[in-house]
């Protein structure tokens, strides 16, 4: 009794946005989904990513996070994702307002693939998510 509107279509590259502010999540919908064989699924929260990540559907290829989300921060996301063996090696992408000057050492030391500041540009995102994407092709 599997609802299959969820899976992405086959052969797809299933990104995962995360980030609680319906702008932004939009707008790197929009800019993500513009990449050929990529399938986006959006969640506004890291306990929803996670259950996402651990609910048993397609691999997700890349992660795109939010730093600050209520709750369960893009952080302590980020540190869980590395832990679980399934997803230590997938590429993370960061797009948060944080102004904290310690922020880019911090999720470099997390192991995230790139880091971007808001304001941002939608299409720079995507040209560094398809680099990741096709690396690990």
């Amino acid at each position: 009794m599997g609802d299959n509107s969820l899976m992405p279509p086959e052969g797809a590259h299933p990104v995962l946005i995360v980030d609680d502010s319906e702008n932004t999540a939009a707008m790197l919908e929009i800019a993500l989904g513009e990449i050929p064989g990529v399938s986006v699924q959006l969640a506004t929260s890291a306990a929803d990513a996670l259950r996402i990540l651990n609910g048993g559907g397609p691999a997700v290829q890349a992660i795109v996070t939010d730093l600050n989300m209520p709750r369960m921060d893009g952080f302590e996301l980020i540190r869980r994702v590395r832990r679980d063996a399934r997803h230590s090696a997938t590429p993370i992408i960061v797009v948060s307002a944080d102004t904290d000057p310690a922020t880019p050492q911090r999720i470099a030391e997390l192991g995230v693939s790139a880091y971007f500041p808001k304001p941002f540009s939608p299409a720079q995102v995507r040209r560094k998510l398809e680099q990741l994407l096709n690396g690990r092709s």
